[in-house]
């Protein structure tokens, strides 16, 4: 039987405005590989603009040298302080804006959706999605930036719901789920 499955490259973004990270996975049809992952630092940047700036460039600055197919970024999850949400917004607006200037498609995921989908566990801790990651792909070593590996994880998320329906990461409705998981579903 001819593998017909197309190769795809798969670009996933933790957001942040001190520290964003990102990973880049190769995928054809259910294998799939690590190509790099790696954060952006932000901290020594004065301005939120300036940092705002610079996602856009780095983020950019990706895009040009790996052409991926498809961007997947972790949505925001809901804070206490309404400043941090805004800024986190904002970088992760900036990150979109590059993807969508070259016009790739664009999936967001919850956390607990990225966490369910590498470990199992939608309440997983940061470490234990590195370790999980440092399994699958066979990394000798967890990076210390924890931001890399969710980035990396975004990705194979991605990566696991990729041809599925999605609204900000979740299948769309009952019927999508019967489909998805026929042997869940009593007759």
């Amino acid at each position: 039987m001819k593998n017909t499955a197309k190769e795809k490259i798969i670009l996933g973004i933790d957001p942040g405005t001190t520290v964003m990270g990102y990973g880049l996975i190769k995928t054809e049809g259910k294998k799939y590989e690590l190509l790099q992952y790696g954060v952006i630092h932000l901290k020594k940047y004065d301005s939120h603009e300036l940092k705002l700036k610079k996602i856009f460039e780095r983020i950019t600055g990706i895009i040009e040298e790996y052409l991926p197919d498809s961007v997947a970024l972790e949505a925001p999850f809901y804070g206490v302080n309404v400043q941090s949400m805004l800024k986190l917004g904002r970088a992760q607006g900036v990150a979109m804006a590059a993807a969508l200037a070259r016009e790739i498609p664009i999936t967001e995921y919850s956390p607990k959706k990225v966490k369910q989908s590498v470990t199992g566990n939608g309440n997983a801790s940061k470490e234990q999605v590195a370790a999980m990651l440092q399994t699958l792909f066979k990394l000798t070593e967890i990076p210390k930036m924890l931001d890399a590996t969710d980035a990396l994880a975004v990705a194979l998320c991605h990566h696991f719901h990729e041809g599925r329906t999605q609204t900000r990461g979740r299948s769309q409705g009952w019927k999508s789920f019967i489909e998805e998981n026929p042997n869940r579903v009593k007759k």
